[in-house]
C-alpha cells in the first residue's frame, strides 16, 4: 500500500511521531513542527486540566482528546490513572450523562433504536472496526441519577475507556452501545435538545424482543464478542435470558459482586471471626445488593458452610425494613432467596432496629442513603467487634452510608473499611490510616481481558469468582503490612493481568475456552502471554516507526523503491 492510500485517523496526529511517521500516516503539515517526547505531551494535558475549574470542563477536554490523539489520551490515563478516572468515569461522568445531549459534538459510540427493529444487523454493519467488547445500556438507571435516556451514552464510553486504559484492551476493539429504548423521564422527552426517541419506555416484553434481536445481530456481525450489561433499571432479565447462550456478564450485579467480595475475603481473614462466626446486615436489597450477598454466599460455602448455613448469616434491609418472609408485601423476586423466617412473627422495620436485634460483624451499604450509618450505628460495631467491617459502597461520596473518618472516628480505629466512593486517608493515634475503595474498576477491565484471550464461549460464575479471588491475592507486600484491602489503584494494570490470568484459569477448568495457544502454558508463560496481548500506548509511537521501516524495506527487496523521500 503507498503512502496515498492512507487516511488519517484520530491516534496519528500525535505530536510524538518522527517526520517520517507523518509522511507515511499523511499527517506531515497538519501538526505543528516540532517532534515532541511524551513527557511533553502528558505535562501540557496536565497543565491545562490544571487551568479548568469544574469536573465537567475537564471531562469535555478529555473526551475531545481522545476523539483527536487516541494513543495521547490513553498514555495519560495509563501514567495518572488515579487523577483521570474519576475525570473520566465515576463521579464526573454523572454530570456528563445529565448533560449529554447539551454537551453533544460529535458520535462516540452506536446508538440502536426501538424504531430500527427489524434493521439492526445491517445497522450494526456502519461499525467500521471488528469488536471484541461491548458495554450495552439502555440509560434506564445511570448510577444514582435515575433514567437518563440515551444521554447514559456516557457510561459506556467510559467504562469502556477503563477497559482499555486498566485492561489493554485495544481501542478500536470496543464498542460503546446505547439502546434508545424511550425514557420515563418526562423532563427529558420535553428537552427541545434531548436527542433520543421522544416516548415513553417500551414494555418489558418489548424490550425483550428487542433485546434478542440485538443480541443474535451482535454476535453474527462478531462471533464471539463479550457484551457487558450496563445500568439497565431491571439488570436480571438480561443476563438470566442471556448467560447461558452468549459471552455476556453484568457489572452492577457480578462486578460489584466480584469487587467486594475480594475485600470481604481480607476482611474476613483479618477480623480473625472464622465465616461460620460472621453476621451481615446489608442496607440497600435492590439488584446490586442481592448480587454482592451471593457473591460472598459463596466464599460462605467454599470456607466449608453450606448453603443454607451460608444464606443464614445474612440480613437485608430495604426501605420498609428487614426482609422476611411474612413481613406483609410481595417481594420482589431477588430478595426472595434472602428472606428471613426466623424472626418470630416480629417485624423490624428500620437499619437501628436490625443492628440491634443482629449485631453484626459486618455492615454493608448499598441503599444511596447517605449517613445512614448513624454515629450511634457505627459506635455500636465498635463496641460489638475488635474489628467491626464495615463497607459504605453508595455512589457519589454524598449517597455514601458514612464517610471514612465518621467509621475512624465511632470505631476508634478499629474499622476495616472499604468504600464505593473515594475518601481521603486520615491520621489516627499517630498512624496514617488508608480507606479501601471497592471499585469495579479492580475486576471488571481483567474479567473483559481474561474472558477476550482465553475465547470463552460464556462467561461463567466461576469465572466471575475467579477474578474476586485473584484481585484478594493482588496486594503486594507493602500493601499487606499497611493493613489495606485492596491494591493501590496505580498498580491497575498489574492487578487486571492477574485479575485476568484468575479468570482463563477459570475458563480452562470449566471448559469453555477455546484458545488453543495457552493450553499447557504455566503460570509465568501465561503471565507473559497476557502481557503481550495488551494495548500498550506507550509503544504505540515506536510500533507506527517499526512499520515504515518495514514498508521501505518490503518495497526495496521488492524492487519498487530506489530511494525514499521518508
Amino acid at each position: 500500500m503507498s503512502t496515498s492510500d492512507r487516511t488519517p485517523e484520530a491516534g496519528n496526529y500525535d505530536t510524538s511521531h518522527s517526520i517520517a511517521a507523518r509522511r507515511f500516516n499523511r499527517t506531515h503539515g497538519l501538526i505543528p513542527p516540532a517532534v515532541e517526547s511524551q513527557d511533553v505531551q502528558i505535562s501540557r494535558c496536565l497543565k491545562r486540566l490544571d487551568q479548568k475549574e469544574k469536573g465537567i470542563e475537564k471531562y469535555l477536554y478529555l473526551s475531545n482528546l481522545r476523539n483527536t490523539n487516541v494513543h495521547l489520551f490513553y498514555r495519560l490515563v495509563t501514567k495518572h490513572i488515579k487523577d483521570i478516572a474519576p475525570l473520566i468515569y465515576t463521579p464526573t461522568v454523572g454530570d456528563a450523562c445529565l448533560q449529554w445531549s447539551h454537551n453533544y459534538v460529535h458520535p462516540e459510540g452506536l446508538y440502536l433504536s426501538y424504531s430500527d427493529r427489524g434493521h439492526i444487523a445491517s445497522i450494526l454493519h456502519n461499525w467500521p472496526q471488528n469488536v471484541e467488547i461491548t458495554v450495552v445500556s439502555d440509560g434506564s438507571r445511570i448510577l444514582g441519577l435515575g433514567d437518563l435516556g440515551i444521554n447514559g451514552m456516557g457510561i459506556p464510553v467510559g467504562k469502556l475507556a477503563l477497559y482499555i486504559g486498566c485492561a489493554g484492551i485495544r481501542p478500536e476493539a470496543t464498542l460503546p452501545l446505547m439502546l434508545d429504548t424511550g425514557t420515563g423521564n418526562k423532563s427529558l422527552r420535553e428537552d427541545p435538545l434531548y436527542m433520543g426517541s421522544r416516548m415513553e419506555k417500551i414494555s418489558a416484553k418489548e424490550e425483550q424482543e428487542f433485546m434478542d434481536e440485538v443480541m443474535i445481530a451482535l454476535n453474527e456481525k462478531w462471533p464471539g464478542i463479550v457484551v457487558q450489561f450496563e445500568d439497565f433499571k431491571n439488570p436480571f432479565p438480561a443476563l438470566e435470558r442471556y448467560q447461558e447462550k452468549y459471552t455476556c456478564f453484568n457489572d452492577d450485579i457480578q462486578g460489584t459482586g466480584a469487587v467486594v467480595l475480594a475485600g470481604i475475603i481480607n476482611a474476613v481473614k483479618r477480623s480473625g471471626i472464622p465465616v461460620k462466626g460472621q453476621r451481615a446486615v446489608f442496607m440497600g436489597a435492590g439488584s446490586a445488593g442481592v448480587g454482592v450477598a451471593k457473591q460472598i454466599v459463596e466464599f460462605f460455602m467454599r470456607e466449608g458452610l453450606t448453603e443454607d448455613q451460608a444464606r443464614e448469616c445474612f440480613w437485608l434491609v430495604d426501605t420498609k425494613g428487614l426482609v422476611t418472609n411474612d413481613r406483609g408485601d410481595k417481594l420482589a423476586d431477588h430478595k426472595v432467596y434472602f428472606s428471613r423466617n426466623d424472626n418470630a412473627g416480629k417485624q423490624y422495620r428500620s437499619l437501628a432496629e436490625v443492628v440491634d436485634y443482629v449485631k453484626p460483624t459486618i455492615l454493608m451499604g448499598l441503599s444511596t442513603i447517605g449517613g445512614i450509618f448513624s454515629p450511634e450505628l457505627l459506635t455500636k460495631m465498635g463496641q460489638w467487634n475488635e474489628n467491626p467491617i464495615i463497607f459504605p459502597l453508595s455512589n457519589p461520596s454524598a449517597n455514601s452510608e458514612c464517610t471514612f473518618e465518621e467509621a475512624v472516628k465511632y470505631t476508634d480505629g478499629k474499622a476495616l473499611f472499604a468504600s464505593g466512593s473515594p475518601f481521603p486517608p486520615l491520621e489516627h493515634n499517630g498512624k496514617t490510616l488508608s480507606p479501601g475503595q471497592g471499585n469495579n474498576m479492580y475486576v471488571f477491565p481483567g474479567i473483559g481481558l481474561g474472558t477476550i484471550l482465553s475465547k470463552a464461549t460464556v462467561v461463567t460464575q466461576s469465572m466471575i469468582y475467579a477474578s474476586a479471588e485473584a484481585l484478594s491475592t493482588a496486594l503486594d507486600a507493602s500493601e499487606t503490612s499497611q493493613g489495606w484491602l485492596y491494591p493501590d489503584i496505580a498498580r491497575i494494570r498489574d492487578v487486571s493481568v492477574i485479575v485476568a490470568k484468575g479468570v482463563i484459569r477459570a475458563a480452562e477448568e470449566a471448559g469453555v475456552d477455546r484458545e488453543t495457544r495457552i493450553k499447557g502454558m504455566n503460570d509465568e508463560e501465561l503471565e507473559h502471554w497476557v502481557r503481550s496481548k495488551m494495548y500498550d500506548p506507550h509503544s504505540e509511537t515506536r510500533r507506527v516507526e517499526e512499520e515504515i521501516e518495514s514498508f521501505i524495506n518490503d518495497l526495496v527487496l521488492n524492487g519498487g523503491v530506489r530511494g525514499s523521500h521518508l
